[in-house]
């Protein structure tokens, strides 16, 4: 998630500057699709840090709406990936497809691992809670 904010940030400033200079349809959309994106981003590192420093003192219902807002939040920033899409079509429609279907690829692993073993019936919010109870 880091890495995503980190680009969503270079993105939002190297992007903003050519769309002043040169602007463009496509450019516009994908800015925001990122600007939307970006106070997810930073409230789910919030969440991640308040659940480190308070996981002992939570009650499971808590934790529990901490999971879900968090969950939230990852799905909002995986959205993101779509303006960068957005923008390599427009430079390439084959660029834009290679790294829109590689992002799918990509999310979709990571919430496979995240769930564990395939063979259970784990739901999405016992895997959100997994995933920040391994992160802590």
């Amino acid at each position: 998630m880091a890495a995503l904010l980190g680009t969503n940030t270079a993105l939002m400033l190297f992007q903003g500057i050519e769309q002043e200079r040169s602007p463009k349809a496509v450019r516009e959309v994908a800015l925001t699709i990122v600007a939307a994106a970006l106070p997810f981003q930073a409230i789910y590192f919030l969440i991640y840090t308040y659940v480190l420093e308070h996981k002992s003192s939570l009650s499971e219902e808590r934790l529990q709406r901490l999971e879900l807002a968090s969950a939230v939040c990852q799905v909002v920033a995986y959205l993101s990936l779509s303006s960068v899409a957005l923008m390599w079509y427009d430079l390439s429609p084959l660029i834009g497809f290679a790294f829109a279907g590689s992002s799918v690829l990509a999310v979709l692993l990571i919430r496979v691992v995240m769930m564990g073993d395939l063979g259970s019936s784990v739901d999405a919010s016992e895997t959100t809670s997994q995933g920040l109870k391994r992160q802590g």
